[in-house]
């Protein structure tokens, strides 16, 4: 899980990301972009028809997961940070003294079936926070769980909590990884590189007091890099949000200082990889160390489709280093230069049921009024405008265990992300994903990852590094395996390994051409 949550936790596998500042003009449509939706449309189509034959039952499929309150948490999709499975309902017991009667069909099956136990922790389910597209763990998936009745003291005035702590560990392994003084490293990994990120929310039921599913939502954030560029050091809140829905959950408002990393594209899963964001973080997309002012709008239509729009403070056109280092509290309004923000994002998402797939499609775009620096000349006064545009798709392609968690099993999923040139240092993003949640009987709740990325760096921004006389790359290519496994409740460790083409932000050295990163991550929730 980056941060699994954090702007902090970009995936260790593309650390030239960490160094930018990150920069976004309309462009015509590509190529790549007709052939990515015409194969979302053909997995929207096979998803609807994967339902149709199963005969699930669509009024018992959420619209809309993150809105919808779940019974029970299954490890394996919080890895993804995915909504939980609502736990079958406990089969009624016969009365005292009662002889069993026979039945033919259901009544027989009702009566012989074995009581289900009651979750003891399905009462703190309503008091995890709303309006994101992961599910937090709930607090059977804690290391303190209720111990001492705390929990349930705080859940009975309506306040429910949760903390973790993420501490991740990169170290090239290649001979010749260029140590340097940790002022001059260039990338994640050249020196041995730690972060530490640590959070609290603290949620508030309103629904208590007739405000449908209504809440609020504080929450802090704490953390520290070895390699300050990757961070920096901050203190501050991570967000303050107001959320509520309408219409029986057809419309969402979610309002407040927001980090929308966690509210649009989906890009994270599984603890030390995941999607790059550093194409969205450039254009001004608010993330956990940078919360920004945001107003959030989901329309959830029928048949798992959504649409999802955001006004949003735009962070510093000149990155998210800068915005943390000018706003580490992250209380300011706004940064310099900084704008508005518009965000879009429609989508379809199914979750796994016995013979359902797991699909979840979806395609964005954002436009910002920020003032950017011009790669064309710098020296050129700054200019508004930047965009970016995304699409993203994932799908389970096979169940391992349909009948009991059908989440288990083996997905694929792709990401692209693209924003102009001439006022971003990331100008195209693409990557591959092939992931499997559960794959071993006896560990249901682990993922084994295979990540393989491509970032291409903006030619304006390279042809001016040669132009100096430096040595400078057009693309950086990743590819990184990982395995997260969940040791005990709240307890998450990874391992895995990243090799790196061209590891650093455009300009290199001889000896920067690659690495291979040994990644390790821990994950404690409380």
């Amino acid at each position: 899980m980056r941060d699994y949550f954090l702007e902090t936790s970009l995936p260790w596998g593309y650390p030239a990301a960490r160094a930018l500042s990150i920069h976004l003009k309309p462009r015509g449509k590509q190529r790549w972009l007709v052939i990515a939706v015409s194969l979302a449309a053909y997995l929207v189509d096979n998803s609807v028809l994967a339902q149709t034959a199963s005969g699930f039952d669509p009024s018992s499929h959420p619209v809309d997961q993150a809105s919808k309150r779940r019974k029970a948490s299954d490890p394996a999709e919080k890895l993804r940070m995915d909504p939980a499975i609502s736990p079958p309902a406990p089969a009624p017991a016969p009365s005292p003294g009662a002889p069993f009667e026979k039945h033919a069909g259901a009544d027989r099956a009702a009566q012989t079936r074995t009581q289900k136990t009651v979750d003891p922790f399905a009462r703190y389910d309503n008091l995890r926070e709303k309006g994101v597209w992961f599910n937090i763990p709930g607090a059977a998936d804690t290391i303190d769980q209720d111990k001492g009745g705390v929990r349930s003291a705080l859940a009975d005035v309506g306040i429910g909590y949760i903390g973790w702590t993420h501490n991740s560990f990169a170290n090239n392994l290649l001979p010749n990884a260029a140590r340097s003084t940790i002022e001059n490293q260039l990338y994640m990994g050249q020196n041995p590189t730690f972060a530490s990120a640590n959070f609290m929310i603290v949620t508030y039921d309103l629904s208590r007091f007739g405000i449908s599913d209504g809440q609020i939502v504080l929450g802090a954030e704490q953390q520290h890099w070895t390699w300050d560029r990757a961070g920096p050091d901050r203190v501050g809140l991570n967000t303050l949000a107001y959320y509520q829905t309408f219409f029986d959950r057809t419309l969402e408002l979610k309002l407040g200082y927001l980090r929308n990393q966690n509210e649009f594209t989906g890009t994270l899963f599984g603890g030390i990889t995941g999607s790059n964001m550093s194409a969205l973080f450039q254009g001004g997309m608010s993330t956990n160390a940078a919360p920004t002012p945001a107003v959030n709008l989901k329309y959830n239509f029928a048949r798992a489709l959504y649409n999802k729009a955001s006004v949003q403070r735009s962070i510093s056109p000149d990155g998210p280093y800068v915005q943390i280092t000018e706003n580490p509290t992250g209380l300011n309004w706004s940064t310099p230069h900084a704008g508005i923000l518009l965000i879009d994002e429609a989508g379809y998402k199914s979750k796994a049921a016995p013979g359902v797939p797991d699909t979840w499609l979806r395609a964005g775009v954002g436009f910002n009024s920020s003032r950017y620096t011009s790669l064309t000349d710098p020296k050129r006064g700054r200019e508004s405008g930047n965009n970016f545009h995304y699409i993203a798709a994932d799908r389970q392609f096979w169940q391992n265990d349909p009948d009991g968690i059908p989440s288990r099993g083996i997905y694929g999923g792709f990401s692209i992300m693209e924003a102009p040139p001439d006022l971003n240092r990331i100008s195209r993003y693409c990557e591959l994903r092939l992931y499997a949640r559960g794959a071993f009987d006896s560990r249901p709740s682990d993922l084994i990852a295979l990540v393989a990325s491509n970032t291409s760096w903006s030619n304006f921004a390279v042809d001016a590094a040669l132009a100096k006389g430096q040595l400078a790359h057009r693309e950086t290519t990743a590819i990184t395996a990982t395995y997260t496994a969940h040791l005990a409740p709240g307890i998450y460790a990874g391992v895995g390994l990243s090799y790196i083409h061209n590891p650093t932000s455009i300009t290199h050295t001889p000896q920067t051409k690659d690495a291979l990163n040994l990644l390790l991550s821990t994950l404690v929730f409380f």
